[in-house]
């Protein structure tokens, strides 16, 4: 097989990356190692920037997003029992917080590059990178995990597979370097068929532990808890959630948490992680092969999709007009709004979470840092641009 861009990976950097290229005139094949019900079905976080947003209204796949989205116009901090609204809306010049969860942006993009006749080969296994440094690098792979060994030859390669995938391991350990923090904490998240208990998103900071609040349609909310990142789901029965939801989210005004039947639960660590540089030869990484963000900041799908808003771009400027220095840039690019994302995130986990390690004078720093950041407008400003989405810069 022979195809301009091969990407590896049809989450949303990959499914994002293929529309644009499709857009532009340019030819991409994605290989995926899980089936399309598979990766509809995975739910994860759905707050979406507004350059986000803007992109899939570009491509023309936004149109259900706009719909069903809840565009919230700030969110909560709540400590010391009281909560603290952020408008994100007027502090930001008009900005929305989107609300929309990514496997719906997943279904969307992969039914939309259906109809247009892309080509997505859904669970591959054994993906391989060769001859990545040649002029024409390749991606071997088996068609439904076991059949017969297929070679995709291609111009460039787009590595959009993930934290886990091969596209990173593929570049020489000697020319990366990994940046790496783990948390000392994880989230429990459920989901529950439940009617919505606020408007916004909450963000509560506990002595007992941070909570988030969010939704996901009229009828089904999601729901975040910090505990031990060693914890054994067992040990927290559905009752044992409600009560300390209760707890973590409660307020001096009454707020009322509405609950329902619990549907699905587990828990996931966190950490923050970046490669450096993200490509060599012929392949560029992009989303979470890349870097990854803890959950807090709201960050790890919005830098996906400006990852390959640059990578399109360049590959558009070589295809039309054989200039390759956007390309060659790629990584100084891309990192310096990632890592002001890891800062963030970084920012909001250690200013929203509990760490009992602390001291209590550094308890009481953590508390002083979310009164400023609630009254001080260049405090909340700074806040709600963050968190809405800095600018993407191409220079």
């Amino acid at each position: 097989m022979r195809t301009q861009v091969g990407i590896i990976g049809a989450g949303p950097a990959g499914l994002l990356l293929s529309h644009q290229l499709h857009q532009m005139g340019i030819e991409s094949v994605i290989v995926e190692n899980r089936t399309q019900a598979e990766i509809e079905g995975t739910i994860r976080a759905g707050v979406l920037e507004q350059g986000t947003v803007d992109l899939m209204n570009r491509l023309g796949v936004g149109s259900r997003l706009m719909k069903e989205s809840y565009f919230h116009e700030g969110f909560e901090l709540r400590f010391k029992g009281k909560g603290h609204r952020i408008n994100v809306h007027e502090l930001t010049g008009g900005k929305y917080v989107t609300v929309y969860a990514q496997h719906e942006v997943i279904k969307d993009l992969v039914d939309a590059r259906l109809r247009q006749g892309g080509a997505i080969h859904f669970n591959v296994g054994e993906v391989s990178l060769h001859d990545l440094d040649s002029e024409l690098p390749k991606i071997r792979f088996r068609q439904d995990k076991e059949g017969e060994l297929q070679e995709l030859v291609c111009d460039y390669i787009a590595g959009c597979d993930g934290f886990h995938g091969p596209s990173r391991p593929a570049i020489p350990h000697s020319l990366r370097t990994e940046y790496q923090k783990i948390y000392p904490f994880g989230w429990l998240g459920i989901l529950t068929e439940a009617p919505v208990s606020s408007p916004e998103l909450i963000y509560s900071n506990h002595e007992r532990g941070f909570a988030l609040l969010s939704t996901r349609s009229s009828k089904i909310q999601r729901l975040y808890l910090q505990v031990d990142a060693k914890d054994d789901i067992a040990n927290w029965s559905d009752d044992r959630i409600w009560s300390e939801l209760h707890n973590r989210l409660e307020t001096k005004e009454g707020f009322r948490l509405i609950e329902g039947p619990i549907f699905q639960k587990g828990i996931v660590s966190m950490r923050s992680f970046v490669c450096d540089p993200m490509q060599y030869g012929k392949l560029f990484l992009a989303g979470d092969a890349a870097h990854i963000v803890p959950p807090t900041g709201a960050k790890g799908l919005n830098l996906a999709a400006s990852d390959v808003q640059y990578l399109a771009r360049g590959l558009d400027a070589y295809y039309k007009r054989g200039q390759t220095e956007l390309l060659e840039r790629y990584t100084d690019v891309c990192l310096r709004r990632v890592w002001k994302a890891e800062r963030f995130s970084m920012v909001m986990t250690t200013m929203l979470h509990r760490n009992h390690d602390h001291s209590p004078f550094e308890r009481q720093i953590q508390l002083a840092e979310l009164d400023y950041v609630t009254s001080s407008r260049a405090a909340s400003v700074s806040l709600a641009e963050n968190y809405v989405g800095l600018p993407m810069e191409y220079h």
